[in-house]
């Protein structure tokens, strides 16, 4: 994501899963009696002819007491989900290339903290190490693979292998943070591990597994793809809805071609999947050491504990802990959830880009963990009551309005705002929250455990503040400038990514600032500063010049939420500028 903090500040705001420690009450001694019909009625959306749905499945000590299929696996076929149809699962892949490497670790045949260096030399140096447990946790500072692609002019639906991933790799010239300071969820680092299981092993990934893991666990249906050509009977493909229309026209094909593994591209059924959660209860590959290093959570090396351990993110629902992971990719959407010390797990799997597996696992999780949820609602009330809104003179947010950039990670900036009678936050690329006062100064979010503090001076407005998560970062106030004192003439050119070998043009149209890329198209500007511009786009949203003594612009730097400053060179101006190629001969 970020240097430093944006990166794991990004990433809290989208995680439903932090972290507590409540006491637990002792499990029931039999499973929750749940009528199939009320479980049928969350999905009855989805159970109709000619709409993409989803497989779901709830365990109870490791054995499927509810499998079933809810609408089509393939539009154009008609074929019917059931709890055997495969769905590609994203990043519920990755606790399988974690597992893998635990394995060869306990094996002797690697070490958690060898330097990457040792198994895949081609690495760029960057003068810190980087160990194989930077890459399990995310705190390794490499960039994304997705982003950088994106941002290179691919389309995510383009044919992508590890090897355009392993190229993008030796050519990244920094780090977003020096290893082990921070976390920044990184799909290139579970690619890495991949390749480091096939380099130790001497085998392909995906072969290995197939041998080591899912074999001896009996899913028979599950395996890593990693040849994008390849046929898989009883598959689903993925959809969207295409907007504005209706009836069989209604979804589109997300076309998904991804020739890599390691950072997802497992191919499993919920069958499969309910095999792979008992596993945790008994470890039948591997052993109890196994699972212990699977939970055990990263730390950063100023002593934070993050919820993310190895494929698999810690967190609390209603109280009650469990650990999981979800998944997102093209139209797939994914989430496997497990509570331990309820022995109940939960399985969603999509072929839909607009369901939310999270949120209809917890609606399951609600009926089957009802008696736990009603025994711990003392000590969720406990929590809730730490955090206690109270009354506010809303005169005093006047002060506090406005944006702030982290000091540890300058490209990450955080907004505040009234919208009628709420109070509002939205980070770098995230979408608004509300936020609640606990004081006359610090509010709170619900949807992560983070708050703010604005500190206020005995006179004059206010400047800075604190974000609490995961520790303090501070940020300090971004005073944008009317856009009519900033000459935007000064921005356009021609910039070129040594790292990318790819070109964005800033050009002034109408009196717009436009940023246009020969396969993005073309994107408003708006003007944050002299020195910062930014870009709606996903994959681009903070501009950063580069001034050289004289104050002319040399170069910029692009910031989104999983690269930080990635280096462009402005180049001539002349650059480029001939519209037909010259005589031969002359």
């Amino acid at each position: 994501m970020k240097a430093a903090l944006s990166a794991l500040i990004l990433a809290g705001f989208m995680m439903t899963g932090a972290t507590f420690s409540l006491a637990q009450s002792p499990a029931p001694t039999s499973k929750s009696t749940v009528p199939t019909a009320k479980v049928d009625s969350l999905f009855t959306e989805w159970n109709k002819p000619g709409m993409p749905g989803a497989a779901v499945g709830v365990l109870y000590k490791g054995k499927l007491i509810y499998a079933k299929g809810f609408g089509e696996a393939d539009l154009e076929t008609g074929a019917k989900i059931g709890p055997e149809t495969i769905f590609h699962v994203a990043s519920v892949s990755k606790q399988f290339t974690a597992y893998a490497i635990t394995l060869l670790a306990q094996q002797g045949k690697l070490s958690l903290d060898d330097d990457i260096h040792k198994h895949i030399p081609e690495v760029p140096d960057f003068g810190k190490t980087i160990t194989i447990r930077h890459l399990i946790h995310h705190t390794s500072g490499l960039r994304d693979q997705w982003n950088l692609l994106v941002m290179a002019g691919w389309q995510l639906d383009d044919v992508i292998t590890k090897q355009h991933v392993l190229n993008l790799v030796t050519r990244q010239k920094e780090l977003n943070f020096d290893p082990g300071s921070a976390y920044a969820y990184c799909n290139t680092g579970y690619t890495l591990l991949a390749e480091i299981v096939a380099r130790v092993t001497k085998q392909p990934f995906a072969y290995w597994m197939q041998l080591n893991v899912f074999k001896p666990l009996g899913m028979k249906n599950t395996q890593f793809y990693d040849n994008q050509e390849g046929i898989v009977k009883g598959r689903a493909y993925s959809f969207h809805r295409t907007p504005g229309t209706l009836g069989p026209t209604m979804f589109s094909k997300s076309i998904l071609s991804y020739g890599n593994v390691g950072a997802t591209s497992l191919f499993t059924t919920v069958n499969d999947l309910a095999l792979w959660i008992g596993n945790f209860r008994v470890t039948e590959v591997g052993g109890k050491e196994t699972m212990t290093q699977m939970l055990e959570r990263g730390r950063l090396t100023k002593g934070d504990t993050l919820p993310y351990a190895s494929g698999l993110s810690h967190g609390k629902y209603k109280g009650l802990a469990y650990y999981g992971h979800d998944g997102s990719d093209a139209g797939f959407r994914s989430h496997l959830s497990y509570f331990p010390k309820e022995d109940y797990g939960f399985i969603v799997l999509s072929n839909q880009a607009e369901f939310n597996p999270p949120k209809k696992s917890f609606e399951m999780a609600d009926l089957y963990l009802a008696p736990f949820i009603k025994e711990e609602k003392t000590a969720s009330t406990a929590v809730a009551a730490s955090k206690e809104q109270v009354k506010f003179d809303s005169t005093l947010f006047r002060q506090y309005a406005g944006s702030y950039s982290l000091t540890e990670a300058p490209g990450f900036i955080m907004k505040f705002k009234k919208e009628g009678d709420k109070y509002m936050t939205q980070g770098t690329g995230q979408p608004w929250f509300e936020i609640f006062p606990s004081s006359d100064s610090t509010f709170f979010l619900k949807v992560v455990e983070a708050s703010v503090t604005f500190h206020r001076p005995k006179e004059g407005k206010v400047n800075r503040i604190t974000l609490k998560q995961n520790g303090d970062h501070p940020a300090t106030r971004v005073e944008p400038q009317a856009d009519g004192e900033i000459p935007r003439e000064q921005f356009t050119g021609k910039y070129y990514s040594p790292e990318l070998e790819t070109i964005y043009s800033i050009e002034l149209k109408n009196n717009v600032l436009k940023l246009i890329h020969v396969h993005h198209g073309e994107v408003d500007l708006s003007v944050v500063n002299k020195d910062r511009l930014q870009a709606p786009w996903w994959f681009v949203q903070n501009i950063d010049m580069v001034r050289d003594a004289a104050g002319k612009v040399i170069g910029l730097k692009m910031t989104n939420g999983r690269v930080a400053n990635l280096w462009f060179k402005r180049l001539p101006d002349d650059f480029a500028t001939e519209t037909a190629p010259p005589t031969a001969g002359k």
